[in-house]
């Protein structure tokens, strides 16, 4: 059954709903590279909108490159949408994954400055009350191609070890480890959250579409915390991958993740 719109809702106008509906189809591979969309009428009827909110939601989805209209075809999704490339990660093997993402795409540096970080991020980071963050607030690109929104805090103490410059050029984990950071673990969450405007404008997004929140606190090997890290990402551009195991334990055989 096709999903019902609401144009009140929070992913905006009925249009911009069945342009996501539709878009999340096409990179799921639910609809096939090559296959044909059923026709306006068709696609109205199943969603209950008007026609002319579904020919918006087929302009959006062309101008995106995800869809192709050929005369005496019909309209077919693109056997290579413009724009289709995903990073990933794998959250088994987490930091050097982190890594390799920051040497195959580049950052656009938005904000950099020093602050007093919020309550939260001070206590997950363990740092005193006195202690400064330095703030910055950047967008990842893969083949010139936004995908992620990354606000992150380091304790003033490292971050004085490297500049502004630096890190509009050098992956974060790189300027640690040369300020003599010794990376050890992290504790990280992931939910669901929609884009205000300024995200949406950064990401080249809608206001108000979907995007994978992630928050992840990085300590060294005497527990200091050096980075928090809040990052969102285009879910259509960004995978997480977890790889997975099986074991014994004392209940039975359960999954574990791979490290």
């Amino acid at each position: 059954m096709a999903a019902r719109l609401n144009s009140n809702g929070p992913g905006g106008t009925k249009s911009h709903q069945l342009f996501l509906l539709l878009k999340d189809a096409i990179n799921s591979g639910h609809m096939a590279p090559g296959s044909k969309i059923p026709g306006e009428l068709k696609l109205a009827e199943q969603h209950r909108v008007s026609r002319v909110t579904v020919r918006r939601a087929l302009e959006a989805l062309t101008a995106e490159g995800l869809i192709v209209r050929k005369p005496g075809v019909g309209t077919l999704v693109s056997e290579r949408p413009v724009g289709a490339t995903v990073m990933s990660a794998s959250v088994s093997d987490l930091l050097p994954n982190i890594m390799k993402m920051g040497e195959s795409s580049r950052v656009h540096l938005l904000e950099f400055g020093y602050c007093r970080p919020q309550e939260g991020i001070r206590e997950r980071l363990r740092l005193d009350s006195s202690e400064r963050t330095q703030r910055s607030i950047r967008v990842r690109l893969a083949e010139d191609k936004p995908f992620s929104y990354l606000t992150t805090h380091v304790p003033e103490r490292i971050a004085l070890s490297y500049n502004e410059a630096d890190l509009a050029t050098t992956p974060l984990y790189a300027l640690l480890e040369r300020s003599g950071v010794n990376l050890d673990h992290a504790t990280q969450t992931i939910s669901a959250t929609l884009a205000t405007k300024e995200v949406a404008d950064a990401l080249d997004v809608a206001v108000g579409s979907p995007l994978i929140s992630l928050t992840r606190v990085v300590y060294d090997k005497d527990g200091r915390g050096v980075e928090h890290l809040h990052a969102l990402y285009r879910p259509d551009r960004y995978l997480l991958e977890i790889d997975l195991s099986r074991a014994d334990g004392a209940d039975g055989r359960y999954w574990q993740p791979m490290v």
